[in-house]
Order: C-alpha cells, then sequence, then structure tokens
C-alpha cells in the first residue's frame, strides 16, 4: 500500500491490481500526470485501503478479475458508499465480454500510456480535453485497443464469468 501526499496532486485514485508490473506501471504513469496514487494487491486490501484513506478518492482504477474479490465486486463495495466514485476496469478480456454498470468504463489491455492518462483525465475532468484524447479516438494499433466507454447496462456480479 502506498500513498503520497494529497495535498500536492490533482486527484486521488486508487489503482488494484494483483500483477505488481502492472500496478506500478498504471500507478507511476498516473503519479506522472500528477495523480495521487493509493495502491493495492487484491480487492479485499483495495477496500481495506478505500476504508481507511482520510481523503477523498475520486476514482478507482481495477483489473478486472483478481484471485478473491474481483474488480468489479470491489467497485461494487466502493461505489455503493461513494456512487459518484468513478470506475475503470482493465482487463486482457476479449473484447464484449465485460458488461459493466452505467458510468463504469473499461480499457482494453495492453494499452499505451496515453490511453490510460487520456481516459482517466477524461472521467476525472469531463469539462476539461486532455492533451492525450486524440489517443481515445485512435484506431486499432495491433494489440493496442482504444478505450471504450461503456454502454448504459445493469449490475452483475463477476462471479458469473467464467
Amino acid at each position: 500500500m502506498e500513498a503520497n501526499d494529497p495535498q500536492a496532486f490533482k486527484k486521488t485514485v486508487l489503482v488494484v491490481d494483483d500483477d505488481a508490473a502492472v500496478r506500478d506501471m498504471v500507478a507511476d504513469i498516473l503519479k506522472d500526470a500528477r495523480y495521487n496514487v493509493l495502491s493495492a494487491r487484491t480487492g479485499s486490501e483495495g477496500l481495506q485501503v478505500s476504508q481507511q484513506f482520510k481523503g477523498e478518492i475520486q476514482m478507482l482504477v481495477s483489473d478486472f478479475q483478481m484471485p478473491g474479490m474481483s474488480g468489479l465486486d470491489l467497485a461494487t463495495a466502493m461505489t455503493t458508499d461513494h456512487p459518484e466514485l468513478k470506475v475503470l476496469l482493465m482487463s486482457g478480456f476479449p473484447k464484449g465480454l465485460l458488461v459493466l454498470n452505467e458510468g463504469w468504463h473499461f480499457l482494453s489491455k495492453p494499452f499505451m500510456a496515453s490511453q490510460l492518462t487520456a481516459l482517466v483525465e477524461t472521467l476525472a475532468n469531463p469539462d476539461k480535453k486532455s492533451r492525450y484524447a486524440d489517443d481515445l479516438e485512435s484506431a486499432e494499433l495491433g494489440d493496442v485497443k482504444p478505450p471504450r466507454l461503456s454502454p448504459k447496462v445493469c449490475r452483475y456480479k463477476a462471479s458469473q464469468v467464467k
């Protein structure tokens, strides 16, 4: 678990991923973009971090499928108490496999750093255009797929995905 001084940054983002390399990469990208980053290895650890953090967490960036509590279940638990929380779930699952709540967003792995930054900036500041906004509209580049905003759909449990 790690936290920076919340006064020095724009907004606080909780990054949760069981893969240390992905978690560290995402955290570094967001720190470079001047976000206060909290991190956790598991969904249950992420929930604990969110409950113990004294400030406000504006966004959750989480892997979709993790051992124990999934990213979807973590997002559901966190948004129950904080419905204004922005949610960005990441996964290497094939396109179209995920069903997300209205207002939740999906980023397909692998992705470019500028795509992550653009999506986070767009979600955190909807009235301000990200300097990376063109990457949100970019065509597929090999295995790198542009992020997509989720459609309006209903909730379901991640445990239903096999």
